[in-house]
């Protein structure tokens, strides 16, 4: 039930969005240098890698870890970015990941390949097992504002009680909050 809920609402959302993602696109080309999308190494079902792209926010020189371990991240956004993260448009490119099968509407964020703390955790309490989410329980308490220990612990409440009804409450909460801009670090 749940595959067949992301690949509908996935083709409808590339279809609604197709225009302001091209939009998106041209802005970032013709205000940056470097390439439109970002493409990150991350952790998904079973730690396996896969690729996740996301229209890019930061100059091409940017370090690749994740945006918390700059010094300051800040300096490192684009314009374009900053705007771009404010209201999670920087993910939309991630619609293909969920309709491809790497990635969910919910479950837990993918982590980065390099954040061994955040995998090992999840790992330990099988949160592994999970397909990862364009948002997930974490997000909606507390998203870039919690530690990795409690981004855990949600997961894994995620794990233990997931279902179709938690799933809607997860997706109408982060609607929400990205309208608010809530727990959203603009410079991370």
């Amino acid at each position: 039930m749940k595959r067949i809920l992301d690949i509908t609402l996935s083709i409808i959302l590339i279809i609604v969005f197709a225009a302001p993602m091209v939009i998106i696109a041209l802005a970032i080309k013709f205000t940056s240098k470097g390439p439109v999308l970002y493409r990150s190494q991350r952790i998904g079902r079973h730690n396996e890698l896969f690729s996740m792209p996301k229209f890019r926010t930061m100059e091409i020189d940017t370090p690749a870890v994740a945006t918390h371990l700059l010094t300051d991240p800040e300096k490192h956004l684009t314009g374009l970015g900053r705007l771009l993260r404010k209201f999670s448009l920087d993910e939309l490119p991630q619609i293909y990941c969920i309709l491809k099968g790497d990635m969910s509407f919910v479950g837990p964020r993918p982590a980065l390949y390099n954040q061994n703390d955040l995998i090992a955790m999840r790992t330990q309490c099988g949160v592994h097992q999970l397909i990862p989410g364009l948002t997930g329980y974490a997000q909606i308490n507390g998203r870039d504002e919690i530690t990795i220990p409690e981004k855990v612990k949600l997961d894994e409440y995620y794990l233990e009680n997931r279902s179709f009804i938690l799933d809607i409450k997860i997706l109408g909460s982060t609607a929400l909050k990205v309208l608010r801009s809530e727990g959203i670090k603009l410079e991370g």
